[in-house]
């Protein structure tokens, strides 16, 4: 969660939000408890953890499964609607 300070508060801890922001971490400038403005480190992007939503996306246990005939037809053909559907005859 990103540190949220005012404007006041940045201009005499700007120093120390700088090591803050070197560290990775997201400082929030607000005025007048609006945020204003964000800052955050071009160095380097946040790491990504390796399996971070494991167990909490929910999917169908044939998501990844074969495709029926009808869908795979679907896919190469196009839509039964589409009028530039592909005829499967020569």
């Amino acid at each position: 969660m990103p540190t949220i300070v005012n404007i006041h508060q940045a201009k005499t801890h700007l120093s120390r939000l700088l090591v803050d922001v070197g560290r990775g971490e997201d400082v929030i400038i607000a005025k007048n408890g609006q945020p204003l403005a964000r800052l955050t480190s071009i160095l380097a992007p946040k790491s990504r953890t390796p399996g971070r939503f494991r167990g909490q996306i929910k999917g169908s246990s044939t998501l990844l499964g074969p495709a029926e005939d009808a869908e795979s037809s679907a896919w190469v053909e196009g839509p039964a609607s589409d009028p530039l559907r592909r005829s499967s005859a020569p």
